[in-house]
């Protein structure tokens, strides 16, 4: 096996044990949103079970602009853990691991993303730059989000809903040139780290769905595909 492919195995194993954490995607149980007042998290964990996690939420109202604020219960033994057995994935390729450019765009860019549990409404996110390459003859520019100090990949393919999760997949964007976070310079996508994103693993998150910049017209085959549970279990029924 060789290096990198030794690393892809690495991170699958990390990816594997992450989402079955206490506080993992597959723990999340309950997102309940209060409105504009910051809750009481003490007094929710105090009354909740011995293996639930309490933590606060917050994000923009989509229909006033202002703060909003929520709480996530997180269950150790939840259903999904319960039920979890895999992240099927395809094979490691080489071919899949990507040099891009980033051109950073005047601060304040934003660019509207639906998100899955918005009946259709769109979100504003700021996007630092563009991130650009060629694959198989065709030009890309691509919209990444700022992720808490990473760029953020939301896309698509016609793999999605047959092969791979259906409403997309995320992916980090990789610095190795050693710049700034929002600088000019050389960006790697590797997409055999591609990943099911977390509504994939509970139906409490309300993920960002990609914008048609980021839908490949050709099939995407790296990275995860699918969370595989046991016993015929639907994070939508749980």
């Amino acid at each position: 096996m060789s290096a990198p492919e030794e690393d892809h195995a690495r991170w699958r194993n990390e990816r594997h044990a992450a989402v079955a954490r206490p506080t993992g995607n597959l723990a999340l149980v309950e997102t309940r949103w209060v409105g504009s007042e910051r809750p009481d998290v003490e007094g929710a964990q105090a009354a909740a079970p011995a293996s639930v996690t309490v933590t606060p939420l917050e994000r923009t109202d989509i229909s006033t602009g202002e703060p909003e604020y929520g709480l996530r219960f997180w269950d150790a033994s939840s259903p999904a853990i319960r039920a979890y057995d895999r992240i099927d994935v395809y094979d490691y390729d080489p071919a899949w691991v990507i040099e891009a450019e980033f051109a950073p765009v005047d601060a304040g860019r934003t660019v509207p993303f639906e998100h899955i549990r918005d009946n259709g409404g769109t979100r504003e996110l700021v996007v630092p730059g563009d991130i650009t390459f060629t694959l198989d003859g065709t030009e890309h520019r691509l919209a990444a989000f700022d992720d808490g100090g990473t760029l953020l990949l939301v896309f698509g393919d016609p793999t999605n809903g047959t092969e791979t999760y259906g409403s997309g997949r995320f992916l980090f964007v990789r610095r190795d040139d050693g710049a700034g976070f929002g600088d000019a310079g050389s960006v790697v996508l590797d997409f055999n780290r591609a990943f099911v994103p977390p509504c994939g693993f509970s139906a409490q998150y309300n993920c960002p769905l990609p914008p048609p910049q980021n839908r490949f017209t050709q099939p995407v085959r790296a990275g995860e595909k699918n969370v595989v549970f046991m016993d015929d279990f639907d994070i939508y029924s749980a």
